[in-house]
């Protein structure tokens, strides 16, 4: 369709600084960047709205320094001009650069004090963000959902609550925040009930919305709420977009409901990876290694998707919840080879967990080894001090024990004797961040 419009651009008589905009922003839109700033080399004469386009496109994209080189060449500047390269450069990290073209713009408007609050919230400088927010001539409700945003994403949820109960107007996105930091916070029941405290306030809930709250459902406690809320997708337009779905798939799936997720899943008219990333870590999660890796190869089969970071997370996870040792180090055989793909700890503490379980603590051992600088996260030597404790491999667990007091210290309960001692199950040692469904090891 854009190549169709740049055809007729090309086949008209006469082209105007107007028609060169209007096309320059086509490409923009559609982030086709080089041919947006080809086109913007090309134009006979230029206006401040077609720099002001460009600029926007060009830090967008992340090219905060082309966009900032074309800022300064502007023969003139308007205040859009001045708000979209401070709300550029602030989101591309470049704050203090940012706010200091804010205090030296000539004119400010209520957009340019939210692109400079936003700026501060989302690079985690709340203090500067909130002397700003209480500086503001005049705040609209995007001034307040950058501020509650903004320290919920930084994990101040107290401050983030008692701004919230401070406005009176919300809309969606504020309630979603809100409902989001508490599913953060693992405190689903919050989250569930301040779903319904928007509801009952006449906020319609979107897609961000729906996900959000579904991943506060989670265990037999929260079937029946999911249950409840997937019935309203059903009757909204949301019931067949794919991130919808995907989040209905993992909550069915942490609720133990791994039939209906299949049904969910084959039903589903568009699958995404996030879909197919969902199904296969509802396997990993009940243990049904050889359904995971068959659900794989289909995917694979397909050759509409390429596996993912988080595609290999859950196939090795599902390997491990099911003592398939040999086909997970193939799968992670893959995943070094595969150049597209980025090995991250994660899957290293997965491959750690799959041995450790299996009582390969050698072998354990020797993926730790591999690691960059040999320096693994809580989750890498948490996998292998729970592996190392439930087969009573007590010199490889002390050294584990000892590395993980370092990368964690305020984890009590750490040593090795004091795991030795806890009941013999399986899942209680092995809970690591990706495998065991915790975040680090929780004792």
């Amino acid at each position: 369709m854009l190549d169709r419009a740049r055809d007729l651009f090309e086949r008209m008589p006469e082209r105007n600084v107007v028609s060169y905009n209007t096309m320059i922003s086509a490409y923009a839109d559609a982030e086709r960047i080089d041919d947006a700033c080809a086109l913007f080399s090309e134009m006979p004469a230029r206006n401040v709205v077609s720099y002001n386009t460009i600029v926007t496109a060009l830090a967008r994209s992340g090219r905060a320094s082309d966009a900032r080189a074309v800022f300064d060449r502007m023969p003139e500047r308007d205040v859009v001009s001045w708000t979209a390269i401070i709300a550029g450069l602030s989101q591309n990290g470049r704050v203090d650069e940012a706010r200091d073209l804010f205090d030296r713009a000539p004119d400010r408007n209520i957009v340019s004090w939210n692109a400079m609050l936003s700026g501060y919230a989302q690079n985690g400088r709340l203090g500067e963000a909130m002397e700003l927010f209480r500086r503001m001539p005049a705040r609209d409700l995007q001034s307040w959902n950058a501020m509650v945003a903004g320290l919920i994403g930084n994990g101040d949820l107290g401050r983030a609550r008692a701004l919230f109960d401070e406005m009176r107007v919300r809309n969606v996105v504020t309630w979603t925040s809100m409902i989001e930091g508490y599913v953060r916070e693992g405190r689903g029941d919050e989250a569930v009930r301040t779903f319904l405290l928007m509801l009952r306030d006449g906020i319609r809930a979107n897609r961000a919305t729906f996900v959000s709250v579904l991943g506060a459902c989670s265990g037999r406690a929260g079937l029946c709420e999911g249950r409840q809320i997937h019935q309203m997708i059903s009757k909204t337009r949301f019931e067949i977009d794919p991130h919808v779905v995907s989040a209905l798939i993992s909550m069915y799936s942490k609720c133990g409901e791994i039939s209906v997720v299949r049904e969910m899943f084959d039903r589903a008219e568009r699958k995404d990876i996030v879909a197919w990333n969902g199904m296969i870590a509802a396997y990993a999660h009940r243990g049904c290694g050889k359904e995971a890796m068959k659900l794989f190869e289909e995917m694979r089969s397909s050759r509409r998707l390429a596996p993912n970071e988080a595609t290999y997370v859950g196939l090795l996870s599902a390997c491990s919840h099911s003592g398939l040792v040999d086909e997970g180090l193939e799968r992670f055989s893959e995943l070094v080879n595969n150049k597209s793909v980025e090995v991250r700890e994660e899957h290293y503490a997965c491959l750690v967990d799959l041995c450790g379980r299996a009582g390969r603590l050698n072998e354990a051992a020797e993926v730790v080894g591999r690691m960059k600088g040999n320096c693994g996260s809580a989750c890498v030597w948490g996998a292998l001090l729970g592996g190392c404790s439930y087969h009573g491999e007590e010199r490889v667990g002390e050294v584990a024990a000892e590395r993980l007091m370092e990368v964690e210290p305020e984890n009590e309960g750490t040593d090795f004797k004091s795991l030795q001692a806890l009941p013999p199950f399986t899942d209680v040692v092995f809970n690591g961040c990706c495998c065991g469904g915790g975040g680090g090891l929780r004792i």
